[in-house]
């Protein structure tokens, strides 16, 4: 009798690559099979299609509630190729050797999967020719299979987000309706309400110290804040609060560093590039992460009295926080340095302090001092925020088998939110409005994405044509059928749900084709939002359909306007939509005025 398909009905591992850098390996690192040690695989997969457990919650009881994927019912096919950096901490993070992740998605490609959520970023943008994922991505497009991919963790300098190629759904990271709230209370009444979660409790008020004032002599003045590994002092921190600020180093690890040097509580001040974000970690002794501004005033207090005294309280679960979401800090950013004509990130989703499922065999923090044990741990990155993303393509492709992967972009993109819980535009970490180079076409919603009214289609030929113009040919060469037309267009005309234009000193037409999925006989109107200094229109601007599955092309103007005069270099940004009865399909622009 044949049995029923458990959740993960594959798994590979892929190591060839590291060993020939490394050598064998270390099995007190990682295990030499497809399991994993670290918790970033297990969590990433949860959060694509776990099942729903009941009960569940962070170390502490943190987040307490019933878990789901976001494709429940869909099958895991696991192919690992990163692992452990040998003799480091893995809270520094895993290698990734091109040869194993280049095998993997081959493999994974030949097994016929229907979605590739790939949560992996590269230190700096890479072109396309040594892009191994966006590679295999294309021959992944060829198969109609979907690739999801992480946008990096390199914010908030502009330029840095990875996976810049047009047939991968690139995604940032934004923030939940959830806090967790730890305060710290300053010895003049003061009441900071910082996040964390880590539970423990402090009996009474302590000494409060910042941290450059208990450092050992030779840390250099540029760092001496950081609480470092080695850099306190024991003897003027023991029995001790430190106030540490972020920067260079593991946020884990300065809090390693507090315990190391005897402190009984921790306090971490945000820098002013990560302002409101806080990720929150499950520190080893009592500690709170401070917004900037609040860290501010921390350090007001400290140098305002000669005795200054904190008690830090433990973290709480805060459901229905506002505002939400806003994009987090680390989240990497357009322009996207590669082909700056295609607007990058595409979308982003949940990627701040996720509760997911963990591996046993590592600790909340990844340090070799943590010696505990959790199967669900909360964590952050666009690693977290990418499977958000596949588990709602993979419903869409269960809905809609028929749809293209271009098809399920365009609905994810189109029906985005640029809103927040408070109805207003989507802010940064610092409290500004973001930005499509931060959000793409917005914050993700799956339940809207499932009848976007239009589509924005795309093929495989479509995207040998692109490269034809972005290059490098030789990439064109992997289809043995394709040939490059003698003047092939710019790659601004690829039929994307959205268009960047790095350089508008006259006027540009952007041609676009939307197929029609909703209701037969619908007309839709052109509307625009576009930057300052821009004035977009659309011929025709009106779209009448007849029946399901027709496609309509139109053209967009672009045009430079100088009444009244606007700030130029630099880029602004806006948006498009056509809208009918009952949809509204919008796509974002950014337009860069020299």
């Amino acid at each position: 009798m044949l049995q029923p398909l458990g959740k993960i009905i594959g798994a590979r591992y892929y190591v060839k690559g590291f060993q020939n850098a490394y050598g064998p390996v270390n099995a007190t690192e990682d295990y030499l099979s497809p399991r994993d040690m670290d918790g970033h695989g297990k969590h990433t997969a949860s959060t694509a299609a776990g099942r729903q457990v009941s009960d569940v919650a962070a170390f502490g009881g943190f987040a307490k509630g019933t878990a789901s994927g976001g494709a429940p019912l869909a099958r895991l096919a696991i192919y690992k190729a990163c692992w452990a950096i040998p003799n480091q901490p893995k809270a520094d993070g895993n290698t990734c050797f091109d040869e194993d992740m280049l095998a993997a998605l081959d493999d994974a490609i030949a097994d016929g999967v229907h979605i590739l959520s790939v949560s992996i970023g590269t230190a700096k943008p890479l072109p396309f020719e040594h892009d191994v994922i966006g590679l295999a991505a294309l021959e992944a497009a060829k198969r109609n299979i979907l690739v999801v991919c992480s946008a990096g963790n390199s914010g908030p300098a502009p330029g840095t987000l990875s996976n810049p190629a047009p047939w991968i759904i690139t995604v940032g990271a934004s923030s939940l309706d959830r806090a967790f709230f730890a305060p710290v209370k300053l010895g003049n009444g003061l009441k900071l309400i910082g996040q964390s979660v880590t539970p423990y409790n402090m009996k009474k008020m302590s000494p409060l110290v910042y941290a450059g004032d208990v450092v050992v002599p030779g840390v250099p003045l540029n760092v001496t804040g950081q609480c470092l590994p080695g850099s306190l002092d024991p003897n003027k921190v023991k029995g001790k609060i430190v106030v540490c600020t972020r920067g260079a180093g593991l946020r884990v690890g300065k809090g390693l560093e507090v315990k190391r040097a005897g402190g009984v509580g921790f306090v971490l001040a945000n820098a002013k590039a990560n302002g409101d974000e806080i990720a929150c970690d499950a520190h080893l002794l009592p500690a709170t992460t401070l917004t900037y501004d609040s860290g501010i005033k921390i350090l007001e207090y400290i140098n305002s009295t000669k005795n200054p005294m904190a008690v830090v309280s433990p973290g709480r679960t805060v459901l229905k926080y506002k505002p939400a979401p806003f994009m987090a800090g680390f989240t990497s950013r357009g322009p996207n340095v590669v082909d700056p004509n295609i607007l990058k990130p595409d979308i982003t989703a949940p990627g701040l302090n996720i509760l997911a499922a963990w591996s046993e065999a590592s600790s909340p923090s990844k340090l070799p001092e943590d010696k505990r044990s959790v199967k669900y741990n909360i964590y952050s990155g666009t690693s977290m925020s990418c499977p958000h993303v596949s588990g709602a393509a993979a419903l869409l492709k269960a809905i809609h088998p028929d749809w293209s992967i271009a098809a399920i972009k365009s609905a994810l993109m189109t029906t985005a939110a640029i809103t927040n819980s408070l109805g207003r535009a989507i802010t940064d970490a610092g409290g500004n409005n973001a930005t499509p180079f931060q959000f793409g076409a917005g914050h993700f919603r799956p339940i809207k994405a499932v009848d976007p009214g239009l589509i924005y289609d795309t093929s495989y030929d479509d995207y040998l044509l692109y490269l034809c113009t972005a290059g490098p040919k030789s990439l064109i060469e992997l289809s043995s059928t394709f040939k490059c037309p003698p003047n092939p267009p710019s790659t601004l005309n690829l039929n994307y749900p959205s268009f960047a234009i790095p350089n508008l000193n006259t006027t540009v037409t952007i041609t676009r084709t939307v197929t029609t999925i909703g209701r037969p006989k619908s007309t839709y109107f052109f509307s625009a939002k576009p930057p300052p200094g821009v004035r977009v229109k659309a011929s025709p601007s009106i779209l009448q359909f007849k029946r399901i599955g027709e496609k309509l092309s139109f053209n967009i103007t672009v045009s430079p306007i100088n009444d009244p005069p606007v700030k130029k270099s630099e880029y602004g940004f806006g948006w498009y939509s056509w809208d009918g009865r009952y949809y509204h399909v919008r796509s974002p622009m950014a337009v860069y005025l020299p």
